[in-house]
């Protein structure tokens, strides 16, 4: 079962539950979904997670703003999405991940982040941000 069709669902779940929040998020996620598919042929994954993003983003904003109430909303929207995505690698698998790809590339300095990022961010597609990445790779080269 794909990840829309599962998406759609716990949609119908959500409408007989009455959970009207759950139901509008999962009807933008599902409509991301079906979107990505028909135009840009973008990978479940990268979807969800471009979608998560968006949503913690948008708290951050809301936050800085003082409302904390949409920001809530926010990342209530966030930790459902999360759901739906592949399980997050631990520190311990990421940290060896990014060792190996600081080996095997010879970076020797923060400015051949680059290299290094380009090796690791493909293995770790959907299962680890972005930010992480680049935290972990940026330590491994000023040690």
């Amino acid at each position: 079962m794909s990840v829309l069709d599962q998406v759609q669902d716990d949609v119908k779940s959500a409408m007989k539950a009455g959970e009207r929040d759950r139901v509008h998020a999962l009807r933008l996620i599902a409509n991301e979904l079906q979107k990505a598919v028909k135009d840009t042929g973008d990978e479940e994954t990268e979807v969800l997670q471009r979608e998560r993003k968006r949503r913690l983003e948008a708290a951050e904003a809301y936050r800085d703003g003082g409302r904390t109430d949409l920001a809530e909303a926010e990342e209530r929207e966030a930790q459902i999405i999360e759901g739906y995505m592949p399980e997050q690698l631990s520190e311990g698998e990421l940290r060896a991940i990014v060792g190996d790809a600081v080996a095997s590339s010879g970076a020797a300095s923060p400015r051949e982040m680059g290299k290094v990022m380009s090796l690791v961010m493909p293995q770790v597609k959907g299962r680890a941000d972005g930010k992480r990445v680049s935290a972990l790779v940026k330590e491994q080269l000023t040690l």
